[in-house]
């Protein structure tokens, strides 16, 4: 594979991937019963030890 086919495969696929990476952590993030983790996640640094 030299570098023209890998530019290739990256401008055509490596777009498919990147838009499904970014659909899958849009539905991740606001998927019913996230809100709690999040929640749980912004407040580590008040928790005291």
């Amino acid at each position: 594979m030299d570098y023209n086919e890998f530019r290739h495969l990256a401008d055509s696929w490596g777009l498919v991937y990147l838009f499904a990476l970014f659909v899958g952590i849009l539905i991740f993030t606001f998927w019913p019963g996230s809100k709690k983790k999040a929640d749980d996640a912004a407040n580590i640094p008040l928790k005291g030890d």
